[in-house]
């Protein structure tokens, strides 16, 4: 998994005079929308490098100085950094947001047990101005934050942990995904404002890159352990966004386990909902 994220470091190194310079000529002109840079194969079929917007064409009416959007249909491939996700996270236990009794030990803060993802690279079709399908790829973080003054065991056969004597400041149970959703996108016509509202919807893939416990206590201070913790290693579910303009509001449910291998976390599943930004 770690070979296919290295994979858009790659792809983000080889394109990245390009980008900034686009970038460059975003910022002087006080506007971070990329122009419609591309490379034309045929009429139906584009290559361009964006940066974290949508790809609308902003063409200006000589006649009374007024800004349209248009947008031809075809195929379009970028770079981007988009659809930044920060909500919370919920672990349901076989249908229950209460965890049962063989699971209680991942107790965790509701306010502070956090979901954070982007996209950073696209491939897509948009069949008319209304209508488009894409497939994006990007990275996707769960950070739980464990109530009880526990560690999680690396390494262990199953999913378990060790009471600890010292108490925990911090005490966060993370994983980290490459994620690939499959998008279709619908949006309305821009309003009197030039914005349009968008929804979009479909499925979510998702890789283990790598799971970690993160504590902090005044004995130990800071202190890190990656291991997979039995993360599944492939999970899928469906998502859904909501917004107006650039913002909006995003929710997902995974429909496999959270956990794999380890038979008493049977049925914990993951959803997460919150806004998102960069349509």
């Amino acid at each position: 998994m770690r070979k296919i994220a290295l994979l858009f470091v790659v792809l983000a190194l080889a394109d990245y005079s390009f980008a900034n310079a686009l970038y460059h000529h975003a910022t002087e002109s006080g506007s971070l929308s990329m122009p419609d840079s591309t490379v034309r194969k045929n009429r139906k079929t584009e290559f361009k490098v964006t940066l974290g917007k949508s790809d609308d064409a902003t063409v200006r009416n000589k006649s009374d100085s007024t800004k349209n959007t248009t947008r031809h249909s075809g195929v379009s491939f970028g770079l981007t950094f988009a659809r930044f996700d920060l909500g919370f996270a919920k672990l349901i236990d076989n249908g229950s947001f209460t965890l049962s009794p063989q699971n209680d030990f991942l107790e965790y803060n509701s306010w502070k047990t956090s979901n954070v993802g982007f996209d950073l690279v696209q491939f897509g079709y948009r069949f008319n101005s209304h209508f488009k399908v894409y497939l994006s790829g990007g990275f996707d973080w769960t950070h739980i934050r464990l109530e009880k003054d526990i560690t999680i065991r690396r390494n262990a056969p199953v999913l378990e942990y060790d009471a600890s004597t010292v108490h925990f400041d911090k005490n966060r149970f993370s994983s980290t995904y490459l994620r690939i959703p499959l998008s279709f996108e619908l949006r309305t016509k821009d309003d009197d404002r030039g914005k349009k509202f968008r929804f979009v919807f479909g499925p979510d893939m998702g890789f283990l890159l790598n799971g970690r416990v993160k504590q902090k206590s005044s004995e130990n201070g800071k202190q890190k352990f990656n291991d997979d913790y039995h993360f599944t290693k492939f999970r899928y579910g469906a998502f859904a966004r909501i917004g107006y303009g650039a913002a909006g509001l995003y929710a997902k449910y995974y429909f496999n386990d959270t956990f794999e291998n380890s038979p008493q976390q049977n049925g914990i599943r993951n959803m997460a909902f919150g806004i998102t930004v960069g349509f």
